[in-house]
């Protein structure tokens, strides 16, 4: 099957690892039979796992009654989840959602928003947007242009222009960037891509004074934090912007993806077809993230993910192999002694766990948040080994 995918996908993702063909809960099987634990998650995707039966259920029962209209018209569905998400954000009256498909869609809509913040009538024109250095927003043109990373922008250019990096978590350097001529700030509340790495305390709240006493709009990219990833609904609760954007495990497996915009001045500055999507806010999506949120929610998930999350960053702690680990919730990055996570990964899962290698030496952990303290103990007692393999095979590869 490898070789016909070869021969038939475009290359954009190079050759997969394996060919999955089953899930239950945090464990996939691929074609040979071989069993993995999904300790990524299809990168923070699949919220509760894999064949979660609320989200089947839901999923089939809408398919057999309604599973698309196009945007002339609604669903009950796409109503109930933007009251949701609404409610969740602790949003002010006045605020919206629009619904996409995924999270470079949500962040295309979030750039589109920043370029209707473009002042005039006599006030500075708002031509520049700032984002942070080492972020990852998506890869379609206007989500790229916010993506730090040189490498993917290049082979692209010109992208659309105006966008300029600051360092991250330096709010001095934030706050001399940020003047009257910005439309906006995008921030992820923790940066998944760069390794899993926040913000000092107090940052994300220095963001939102800095921006509103510049007329810039806040916008949190919390596309892989969200929903519960960190152990709130978002990561940046407490600090209230003027959009978010969502993806990833909203839908719990399912391709969905929002821009909730707070208030009705930001929510406003969109107007009718000034932007849209076909698939966006299907009743399908809009039902399994409804589903998702439920599930989330009765199961009380969010306190189980910060207890989950704590045990295996103390175990991983525990470690000579590791240097430094950086958990929020059950978004997890640590660092290894020597250079070598892709060899890493490469002998996770051959001892049959699904990990991420973010950097040189540096592995992401982002499972189901309903996983059993139990599965990643299985996984930080077998990281020495997965560890020594993955070194013995770097030095002979290097010999």
């Amino acid at each position: 099957m490898l070789a016909r995918y070869g021969e038939s996908l475009m290359g954009v993702f190079g050759t997969p690892q394996r060919v999955l063909v089953r899930g239950s809960g945090s464990t996939v099987w691929d074609a040979d039979g071989k069993e993995y634990l999904d300790l990524l998650a299809g990168i923070a995707v699949n919220a509760l796992g894999h064949a979660h039966p609320l989200i089947t259920s839901v999923v089939t029962s809408q398919l057999a009654t309604l599973g698309h209209v196009s945007n002339f018209f609604t669903s009950p569905t796409q109503i109930a989840l933007a009251e949701r998400l609404l409610e969740l954000a602790q949003a002010p009256a006045g605020s919206r959602v629009f619904f996409a498909n995924s999270g470079t869609e949500a962040n295309e809509a979030a750039f589109k928003l920043a370029r209707r913040n473009a002042g005039g009538d006599g006030a500075p024109r708002r031509t520049r947007i700032v984002a942070l250095e080492n972020a990852f927003h998506g890869r379609s043109m206007g989500a790229l242009a916010l993506t730090w990373k040189q490498a993917y922008r290049e082979p692209f250019e010109p992208l659309p222009g105006g966008v300029e990096w600051v360092p991250a978590g330096d709010v001095e350097a934030l706050r001399a960037a940020v003047d009257e001529t910005v439309a906006a700030v995008f921030i992820e509340p923790v940066q998944g891509e760069a390794g899993v790495r926040g913000y000092d305390d107090g940052y994300l709240t220095a963001a939102r004074e800095i921006t509103r006493a510049a007329g810039a709009l806040l916008v949190f990219d919390e596309v892989q934090t969200g929903i519960g990833r960190t152990g709130s609904w978002f990561a940046s609760e407490g600090v209230l912007p003027d959009a978010m954007t969502l993806a990833k495990g909203l839908g719990g497996g399912f391709p969905i993806g929002a821009l909730v915009t707070f208030g009705p001045e930001a929510s406003s500055l969109l107007a009718a077809g000034q932007h849209g999507t076909t698939f966006g806010g299907n009743p399908v999506a809009t039902a399994a993230a409804l589903a998702t949120l439920h599930a989330i929610d009765s199961g009380d998930l969010l306190a189980h993910v910060r207890r989950v999350g704590a045990e295996a960053a103390d175990a991983l702690r525990a470690l000579d192999v590791v240097r430094e680990v950086r958990q929020y919730g059950l978004l997890i990055g640590f660092d290894l002694a020597d250079e070598i996570a892709p060899a890493a990964v490469a002998a996770a899962l051959d001892a049959g766990f699904i990990i991420n290698a973010p950097g040189p030496r540096t592995l992401r952990l982002a499972p189901p948040l309903n996983i059993a303290g139990e599965q990643l103990r299985r996984f930080t007692d077998a990281l020495p080994t997965i560890y020594r393999t993955a070194l013995e095979r770097t030095a002979k590869e290097n010999a």
